[in-house]
């Protein structure tokens, strides 16, 4: 591990808990069915971060012994990640607010899991942003057992993030409050990635 360890986490945090489908799904999930309805959907989300973090865990680790380019390749590519999501809720934060309702699919558990699970699964970008802090966390040579380690902690952290999203959200009248003040979280969430972005581009990697 590294001693900016606790960047790396905020960053996870504030990339994670941007407005998207997975966290607008728990709101809208607890907002519209309630709190168990939420947590289970935020289990589904946390089981589709794990599974692409172990897919990447699996292959970063034996491609960082043997081609340190990619260390680099990724960590630039994370940055410019974190700068599309600055530019996309830069954008939406100026838009016009929406008048739309939260729409929610009713379901059991199961599938309530299921759905938070596809949500995420199915986004191509996870599994950069797993290998891009995987690489700018770790060393080239990093252990098996120093990847798995940065992974338990990320997912920790990213499961009490939807968690905690799925118990506040599941209070109709915070819920609504957040939708009304959408733009400014927009905003200050597109100020955040890019202060990460250029933490990234700029942090010495040793």
């Amino acid at each position: 591990m590294t001693p900016g360890l606790g960047l790396v986490v905020l960053a996870w945090l504030v990339a994670g808990g941007s407005p998207g489908p997975a966290t607008l799904t728990i709101a809208g999930t607890g907002m519209a069915e309630g709190r168990a309805a939420a947590l289970a959907v935020a289990l589904g989300i946390v089981a589709g971060s794990a599974s692409w973090g172990l897919a990447a865990a699996l292959g970063m680790s034996a491609l960082m012994l043997t081609n340190v380019w990619i260390v680099e390749t990724v960590r630039y590519a994370g940055a410019l990640y974190l700068l599309w999501l600055a530019v996309k809720s830069l954008r939406a934060g100026l838009a016009p607010a929406s008048a739309k309702p939260f729409r929610s699919a009713t379901g059991g558990v199961k599938r309530l899991f299921l759905r938070g699970y596809l949500i995420h699964l199915t986004n191509p970008k996870a599994i950069l942003s797993w290998g891009a802090v995987f690489a700018i966390a770790l060393p080239p040579a990093a252990s098996l057992s120093s990847v798995f380690t940065l992974f338990g902690v990320l997912i920790t952290a990213s499961t009490g993030l939807f968690l905690g999203y799925a118990l506040l959200f599941s209070t109709r009248t915070i819920g609504e409050g957040y939708r009304r003040l959408r733009r400014w979280f927009e905003l200050s969430f597109a100020l955040l990635f890019g202060g990460a972005a250029l933490k990234l581009l700029t942090a010495r990697l040793q």
